[in-house]
């Protein structure tokens, strides 16, 4: 990640800015992965055309509870962090 590459580290270090100890990058705690996941397994359908041409429909057709219940989730996800 950027924020650990060595020219960021010393930038860091050399303006005296204390970095906290990063968390694991956990797909669990990233809701747009959950996203990719669904996205993903709604493409299995299209067998003929290629999966690109469906992806814009297909982030349209994320419903707004979809997107609420990610947004909800965001608490128990900040706790698995810390």
């Amino acid at each position: 990640p950027k924020h650990t590459h060595r020219r960021a580290a010393r930038w860091f270090k050399d303006d005296n800015i204390d970095v906290m100890t990063w968390p694991a990058q956990s797909p669990d705690i990233n809701p747009i992965k959950h996203l990719w996941v669904d996205l993903k397994n709604t493409f299995k359908k299209y067998s003929v055309l290629p999966k690109e041409l469906h992806e814009v429909e297909e982030w349209n057709n994320i419903t707004l509870e979809t997107y609420q219940n990610l947004i909800e989730s965001m608490p128990r996800r900040i706790q698995a962090v810390i």
